[in-house]
């Protein structure tokens, strides 16, 4: 059976036990966390320490859920991406996550990006790790800006630890108006090995994250492509506590979203996927 998770982003805020509990509640099987600057709690690297991943271990196996897949977004062109991203793939590891999601780099970090890739695909593959670039959604040249994108850099690296997750709700908001999210996904579908099922409604103040089927992006084609690649795992990733402005750039609210609100959400999320995977 594949894996379909819930992300831990609608919970923003709530302890990771308790986001557990509540998507276990809510009927999921599996949970992706998010570890993600300004998108999510502020944190540091001492949030990925063995004692810290322990501890997420044992929320896990208490909830019952698994963790298929990590989301903790870094630059990989950045000078210490190497030292940083090898240290969250050991703490995505030993929560058991097959696939870490994170971007690529800037366009004007090529050049690093390439030299850093490498080793951290070797110590991917060494932890039975699968990277998966994801696309941005914040309007910044990027080397993954959209599907044809990623699928030549795909080839252009040739590293099997190395693919792509790809998210619509990014693409609404980096490209607007100029790229058909729902179409750039499903042309995505062969180089990844996870996906973001994410959906969002533009409005003056910029974009709102929504419940699949609820927004401007039509997922329901997305869904029929997903179903029928039953090889492929994804994540229904509904960030309730963030918003795009105008500019593309992430809004956090100062509080966290109402917990009988998220529930609310995620049987919602959970509802839209069965329509094409029952099993979910």
């Amino acid at each position: 059976m594949r894996a379909v998770s819930i992300s831990a982003a609608p919970y923003d805020g709530y302890p990771f036990p308790q986001v557990c509990d509540s998507l276990a509640a809510c009927g999921a099987r599996y949970v992706e966390p998010a570890f993600i600057v300004g998108y999510t709690e502020p944190f540091d690297e001492t949030s990925f320490r063995p004692a810290e991943a322990r501890a997420h271990r044992a929320a896990l196996d208490a909830s019952g859920l698994a963790c298929h897949a990590f989301s903790s977004h870094i630059d990989l062109g950045r000078d210490d991406a190497v030292e940083v991203f090898k240290w969250r793939m050991d703490f995505a590891a030993a929560l058991g996550a097959a696939v870490i999601n994170t971007n690529a780099a800037e366009r004007s970090r090529a050049a690093r990006f390439r030299d850093n890739i490498g080793p951290l695909a070797e110590h991917a593959a060494a932890l039975g790790l699968v990277i998966g670039l994801e696309n941005p959604g914040n309007g910044e040249d990027n080397l993954v800006n959209a599907a044809a994108d990623g699928l030549e850099l795909l080839r252009e690296l040739a590293l099997p630890a190395v693919r792509l997750n790809y998210d619509p709700g990014n693409t609404a908001s980096h490209r607007p108006g100029r790229i058909n999210a729902s179409a750039d996904a499903v042309a995505a579908l062969p180089g990844c090995a996870h996906f973001h099922l994410k959906d969002v409604r533009r409005d003056a103040d910029g974009w709102r994250f929504v419940v699949p089927g609820t927004g401007d992006i039509d997922c329901a084609a997305i869904m029929e492509g997903l179903a029928a690649r039953a090889d492929l795992p994804f994540a229904v990733e509904l960030p309730l506590r963030l918003r795009r402005g105008p500019d593309a750039q992430p809004i956090r609210a100062s509080a966290p979203v109402p917990l009988a609100a998220i529930q609310a959400a995620v049987r919602d999320c959970l509802a839209f996927v069965r329509r094409w995977i029952p099993e979910a």
